[in-house]
């Protein structure tokens, strides 16, 4: 919500409405940033991450990031976000909620909000002794 370096009067109220929010979704929503080094989301960025029964959603808020200034990066666990813009740079690494298939990622990319789903793999493999 923040756009500058100045405070934010609102900045308690959106931090217990996300709290808030984080309780009502079960722990499923993941809105960790980092708002003390110029790497890091930051206050003016936003992450969720939502599941349903075939799929994991991660939205997140880039603001000022150009398509081409994004990276990402999935290990099935992980998914790691890098984005920068004239003014920053973002570097996330998110802990998924459940082991996806990073092959079937899609991403989208529209008005500063990067989507990317994914499709939940298998917990664990079968593992024939011998």
């Amino acid at each position: 919500m923040r756009r500058d370096d100045r405070d934010d009067p609102f900045d308690d109220l959106f931090r217990e409405i996300e709290r808030m929010m984080n309780e009502m979704m079960g722990g499923n929503v993941d809105m960790r940033v980092d708002t003390e080094g110029t790497t890091g989301f930051g206050a003016d960025t936003h992450v969720d991450i939502h599941e349903d029964d075939d799929v994991v959603r991660v939205i997140a808020d880039l603001p000022g990031v150009e398509k081409d200034g994004i990276d990402l990066k999935c290990d099935g666990e992980y998914l790691t976000i890098s984005a920068s813009s004239d003014h920053r740079e973002y570097d996330e690494r998110i802990t998924l909620p459940t082991r996806v298939d990073e092959r079937s990622a899609n991403a989208t990319y529209n008005n500063g909000i990067l989507e990317v789903t994914f499709e939940k793999s298998d917990e664990s493999a079968d593992i024939s002794v011998e």
